[in-house]
């Protein structure tokens, strides 16, 4: 692993105020890419850093183009901790090198300097951010914003095809230390600090109930001893690509990566084939697991990579798990502000209160003859 601390150079920052998410303007991002780039092969000169992030969240992708005319991809992250950010893009790596066919070029690639893929660290009083680069990956047919059924069908067969890939793969690739326990449990250790009690100063008593439900019904489950895959989580169609006959073709956001169940890939899935299907103003609503359309989804699924009983029952606790993790725990830091204040006070009022009053596991266990 290449590690290297940057100096702060020409990086503008506000040295005099302290420097929140939502604060990140005053920070010369570019020169974070310049310095890692330069860490990594100084030969090779840059004329044009482009900003292509999707403006979502708060992690920042770029173009970075060279004199030659040549450009890769460079993807930077102050979210999370920096140990998880290198443990997850190993993880990718080995991935994307063991999957096989036809699926052994669908994850972008990251550079790697000698044997070890290369992680540039940037770190100061202020900010602690992360640089990894990709190659570029080709991209063809994005998802259509509604799915018809055969579509949905089609897409079904393919992630079970790709789940298999991922089941067959997982026993070659790094270890993960982070479970789901690991995350709620420190969701619990943040609202008993100052910080997090004020913050949450509203809710304490929801979380605590919700954390401790997961914590639970997971036991119930025993979905610890589920088989552990490389899930992505966030199926948004921004973030991968298909062909023409609509076979996955590439993918390249790996924000929300983890080792888990795969049943937490299936929402952000019941979501692509909702029938309200992909929207510019989202939100986190329960209902599209239990459309119809995803019924129709996960029974072709099931034909291909047949669930378990306790696999369908676990989708509510991958949810609440969702809801608590990434919106509730995560969400200021990761989502722009205005998109965290809005998923956060949906998730009191409507999310976390929907789970018990919508979610039935007994209507797709009986679709799918379980």
């Amino acid at each position: 692993m290449t590690l290297q601390r940057a100096t702060a150079g020409n990086i503008k920052i506000n040295h005099t105020k302290s420097v929140s998410f939502t604060d990140m303007p005053f920070i010369d991002f570019t020169a974070i890419i310049e310095e890692a780039w330069k860490a990594y092969d100084d030969t090779r000169e840059i004329i044009r850093i482009v900003d292509i992030s999707a403006k979502v969240s708060t992690n920042h992708v770029y173009r970075v183009t060279f004199t030659d005319g040549n450009f890769i991809i460079a993807k930077m992250s102050y979210f999370g901790r920096f140990e998880h950010f290198v443990e997850d893009h190993s993880i990718i790596d080995t991935l994307s090198n063991n999957l096989p066919a036809p699926f052994e070029n669908f994850l972008a690639r990251a550079l790697a300097k000698g044997k070890n893929l290369f992680v540039y660290r940037y770190k100061d009083e202020i900010l602690d951010a992360w640089v990894v680069f990709y190659r570029p990956i080709a991209i063809k047919k994005r998802l259509p914003k509604r799915l018809d059924e055969s579509q949905i069908v089609k897409l079904a067969v393919q992630l079970a095809l790709f789940h298999k890939a991922c089941h067959n793969t997982r026993n070659t690739l790094p270890p993960s230390s982070k479970t789901l326990k690991t995350d709620i449990d420190h969701l619990l250790q943040i609202i008993e600090t100052e910080e997090g009690r004020f913050e949450h100063r509203m809710h304490l008593d929801e979380i605590k109930e919700h954390s401790e439900i997961f914590l639970q019904n997971t036991q119930i489950l025993k979905s610890p001893n589920f088989d552990k895959i490389p899930v992505f989580v966030d199926w948004n169609i921004g973030n991968f690509s298909v062909t023409s006959s609509l076979r996955l073709y590439s993918r390249w956001d790996y924000d929300w990566f983890r080792m888990g169940s795969r049943m937490l890939d299936f929402y952000f899935l019941s979501r692509v084939v909702s029938d309200v299907g992909d929207r510019t103003a989202f939100s986190y609503y329960i209902g599209p697991l239990m459309e119809e359309r995803f019924l129709f989804f996960i029974k072709a699924y099931h034909e291909v990579y047949p669930l378990k009983e306790a696999e369908v029952r676990f989708l509510k606790e991958a949810y609440r798990f969702f809801i608590l993790n990434y919106v509730i725990k995560d969400g200021r830091f990761f989502f722009h502000e205005l998109f965290a204040i809005k998923l956060q006070k949906e998730a009191y009022e409507i999310y976390l209160p929907s789970i018990e009053k919508e979610f039935n596991a007994d209507i797709i266990l009986k679709a799918l003859n379980l």
